[in-house]
């Protein structure tokens, strides 16, 4: 049997794209996936975990240490930049995500600090989308 791919999602702030993620993943790979709700606040966590979570954990060592075990990391591009989410994302983060070994599929959304140029500008449910189908891709293969 196959092992579980394992998923983080990582968010910040109310926790709400990190929950609409999960909650999508859910639907598309059930429990064939197990997820892991990674929150820079219990906030965060929290709604990653009412949305569907395997576990949560919340805080900058968690995030250190979880993303270097995981096979994909999603998250909004604000979570490979330093001091982001109004300072939530700790440079620690952003270095342990950026250099984990782990498969990132980053979400580009409008930032104030950071703009990323030739994107389309989609809106959050339709990246959502097009992510689900790409880990369905990833995985399947």
């Amino acid at each position: 049997m196959e092992k579980k791919k394992l998923i983080a999602v990582i968010d910040g702030q109310g926790g709400g794209i990190g929950g609409l993620v999960i909650k999508r993943l859910r639907e598309a790979f059930g429990e064939e996936v197990e997820i892991l709700g990674l929150g820079t606040n219990a906030m965060a966590t929290g709604a990653m975990l009412k949305a569907g979570a395997n576990k949560g954990a919340t805080g900058e060592n968690a995030i250190v240490q979880t993303v270097k075990k995981v096979d994909i990391i999603v998250g909004a591009t604000a979570i490979v930049l330093p001091n982001s989410m109004m300072g939530e994302l700790t440079p620690k983060m952003a270095e342990a995500i950026s250099s984990s070994s782990a498969l990132k599929y980053l979400i580009p959304l409008k930032m104030p600090e950071a703009e990323i140029i030739g994107i389309s500008k989609e809106p959050l449910p339709h990246l959502v989308e097009q992510l689900i189908k790409r880990i369905q891709e990833i995985i399947v293969s």
